[in-house]
């Protein structure tokens, strides 16, 4: 099967029969999945060195591909599944190894996002073409494309700089995870209850008519995501619809922004916490999850551009606002 062949949308809708399927089900799939796994792997089945299972990095990076660029935040639901699963969290290591397990789980969780960037880069290769082009002087729009996502990446840029530790420390938790998934969910109803399908998605500038200014303030928007649970594609579409951009040109701009934040967050991780990673989880995980990630993005973006050429956010809205009372519910009741 050609690499072309494989990202037709149509072959993979009859490879995996998303016809008739809505993605949301395999959303909610990756939940019964995990409490699976769960049981799979308890504490009692984990090393004291842990070494995640092959099963482990099969679900994460699902998990990962599936929501990255949904607006349900990929993070929120890796860290709920890394919990589920007992990811990062053994007592029988002493404190200093349970530290550097945390710290390593958390930079599989970020670097598995490399599988998620080249699904994008390979649906949107001729947009990425067109901005190469510009840089070697040959496309103008490619040019002004290529300069909006650099603006639009700024802002997050120095944010996570100057407070990625904090971030890390303070909200990288279950239940800021969980105030973000209700807010972020709250917030797309509230939007969608206000506007008509057929005005948000068609009325609006095209992605050749986005300015500076205007990826500018997405970019800024895209700063709120730093907190898990939020989603930065949330954020930026809807910051994208803001501006006036139609919701398909949002969308797209959400993926191309996404390849060079999700890109930088990826090199800074693995150049950081790269060494604990790879001596905590043997290399294979990460090149399984990578591999997953990378099939279920396609998948993911092929759906969603698909789904939102006749529907609105909403759907997003419900999921998440019934996803965070089922995560809180469970937190509370001690289940995770």
């Amino acid at each position: 099967m050609s690499l072309k062949t494989f990202f037709n949308f149509k072959y993979l809708h009859k490879l995996m029969i998303l016809r008739r399927q809505p993605l949301i089900h395999l959303l909610l799939a990756i939940l019964l999945v995990t409490f699976t796994a769960k049981i799979a792997f308890s504490e009692d089945s984990i090393p004291a060195k842990h070494t995640m299972t092959i099963g482990q990095a099969i679900v994460l990076g699902v998990v990962e591909g599936l929501t990255e660029y949904l607006p349900v935040s990929s993070t929120g639901h890796l860290l709920m599944a890394e919990r589920i699963m007992g990811i990062g969290e053994n007592s029988k290591l002493s404190p200093v190894e349970q530290e550097n397990n945390k710290t390593a789980a958390d930079a599989y969780a970020i670097c598995i996002q490399a599988g998620a960037i080249i699904a994008v880069l390979g649906l949107y290769f001729g947009r990425v073409r067109q901005m190469v082009q510009g840089l070697l002087g040959r496309n103008p729009a490619g040019l002004r494309m290529f300069i909006n996502v650099v603006v639009g990446f700024l802002p997050a840029a120095v944010i996570g700089l100057l407070f990625n530790s904090i971030i890390k420390t303070y909200l990288f938790g279950p239940w800021p995870v969980v105030a973000g998934w209700l807010a972020g969910g709250v917030a797309i109803l509230a939007v969608t209850s206000r506007q008509k399908r057929t005005t948000t998605q068609r009325v609006g500038c095209t992605l050749d008519e986005l300015t500076w200014k205007m990826a500018l303030i997405i970019g800024t928007a895209q700063c709120i995501a730093m907190w898990p649970g939020v989603s930065r594609s949330l954020v930026t579409i809807v910051g994208g619809v803001l501006v006036g951009l139609s919701l398909p040109a949002a969308v797209e701009f959400s993926f191309l922004l996404g390849v060079i934040t999700l890109g930088a967050a990826t090199c800074y991780d693995g150049i950081k916490h790269g060494e604990i990673m790879l001596q905590t989880f043997d290399p294979y995980s990460l090149a399984i999850g990578l591999v997953f990630a990378f099939i279920a993005a396609v998948i993911s973006i092929k759906w969603m551009v698909s789904y939102l050429n006749n529907h609105s956010l909403a759907i997003f809205g419900y999921y998440r606002v019934a996803l965070a009372f089922v995560a809180g519910g469970l937190l509370i009741t001690n289940v995770i």
